[in-house]
């Protein structure tokens, strides 16, 4: 199989096990090849093993932190598999996230951030402009 018909890889971290089934269903049916993590030591465990051509993280899993964490372990470790970290914090507390800023770019590791409940139509061409498609 030569390197175009390959499939591209999409690692999703999030600790709700129903949205983790609907973004699996929804990214192979695009035709990714998809792999799920629970929580930012199930990714991190399967990072030791695959590189993702592309990484969807929850900002929230079992810490408050854990998706910066696991953005900047990603980072740390191949600066070049872009990283989209969702959240529901904008919904929850109203505050914002972005990526704008220098500043936010320094400590906010991701290439993009989006907000929970994601439309499907965004993530899909926000991958496309990161990866291209499946």
């Amino acid at each position: 199989m030569d390197h175009k018909s390959r499939k591209k890889t999409i690692l999703v971290a999030d600790d709700d096990i129903d949205y983790l089934g609907q973004m699996q269903l929804l990214l192979e049916a695009a035709g990714f090849e998809v792999l799920t993590a629970e929580s930012r030591k199930e990714a991190e465990e399967i990072l030791a093993r695959r590189r993702p051509d592309l990484a969807v993280i929850d900002l929230m899993m079992e810490h408050q932190d854990s998706g910066f964490v696991l953005c900047y372990h990603i980072k740390k470790k191949d600066p070049s598999i872009p990283v989209i970290l969702v959240t529901a914090v904008t919904s929850e507390t109203g505050l914002e996230f972005d990526t704008t800023t220098e500043e936010e770019r320094s400590w906010i590791k991701a290439d993009r951030v989006l907000a929970k409940p994601i439309r499907y139509e965004q993530l899909y061409a926000e991958i496309g402009r990161l990866i291209g498609k499946g």
